[in-house]
């Protein structure tokens, strides 16, 4: 099998990647690396141990075995076998890869071969290729952005000895060194003329009761006096109606009516004694 890809990386740091055990882990999808073997460290061991799960066609079949990483004449070799979880097949495989340094990254070419029996040989040879496609080229996308990240990068000015983020002496990044005490000065400002202050805003007092309202409302009612409050708003009680001129008449007409005629029959029974 033969497979070409192209990556805007450079090569050596491209290579650092793809030589690192702990990397190779990482960007290799489907691939989950025992326990013990991550406790170690990225780069120690000489295999890589774990499961590995293929998707080909419509089924995903699931492998435990190693991989191991051989350097020769400048290409890197994968080595790796694995026995199927569920099932009998086995699986070796033996991928070349060869790093071609260029002006605007490194281009990459994978050889190999690959022999298989169980559930991968019984998959059609098209739905195989279309799977080792897929998992190179995603292989290669994700070692290129850890590779990528790993790298320094490089400005043409740093090749001079020059750093493009150090500042000439007495200016720091920000401009002049007006700010730490270097030289220089502050553009916009001038020690000896100081703006004449605004004239103060005049706000009107506002009444006592207004006054006394606020403060009550920002300070608070204490606990006693919210306890006694009577209930305001929609519970508060409905006032009395206060009573009208004619019912405050008649409620004094009604007794001197009844004592006037008490009078006047003790006055009448008087009269009739005498007779």
């Amino acid at each position: 099998m033969e497979h070409e890809v192209f990556v805007p990386v450079p090569a050596e740091a491209l290579r650092a990647t793809l030589t690192d055990l702990g990397r190779v882990a990482r960007c290799l999808p489907g691939f989950e690396r025992d326990a013990s073997e991550a406790a170690r460290g990225e780069g120690s061991g000489e295999d890589l141990v774990g499961r590995f799960r293929l998707r080909v066609g419509g089924h995903t079949i699931t492998y435990r075995g190693g991989l191991r990483i051989v350097e020769r004449d400048g290409a890197i070799t994968y080595e790796g076998e694995g026995t199927e979880v569920r099932g009998k097949g086995v699986a070796e495989v033996s991928l070349t890869v060869v790093l071609t340094p260029a002006a605007e990254g490194t281009g990459l070419g994978f050889t190999g071969a690959l022999n298989a029996t169980g559930r991968l040989a019984d998959e059609p040879e098209e739905a195989r290729d279309a799977a080792r496609a897929r998992l190179l080229d995603a292989f290669v996308e994700a070692a290129a952005a850890l590779a990528a990240a790993d790298a320094p990068a490089v400005a043409p000015d740093d090749a001079a000895g020059e750093s493009p983020h150090d500042a000439p002496e007495g200016e720091t990044a920000f401009g002049t060194g007006a700010f730490d005490g270097g030289p220089g000065e502050d553009p916009g400002f001038d020690d000896d003329v100081l703006p004449e202050p605004a004239p103060p805003v005049e706000i009107p007092a506002a009444p006592a009761a207004e006054a006394a309202h606020a403060r009550r409302t920002m300070i608070g009612r204490s606990a006693e006096e919210v306890d006694h409050a009577p209930p305001r708003g929609r519970y508060a009680p409905v006032p009395a109606p206060e009573p009208s001129g004619a019912g405050a008449t008649l409620r004094w007409v009604a007794p001197a009516a009844a004592l006037a005629l008490a009078s006047a029959v003790l006055v009448g029974r008087a009269l009739r004694r005498r007779r």
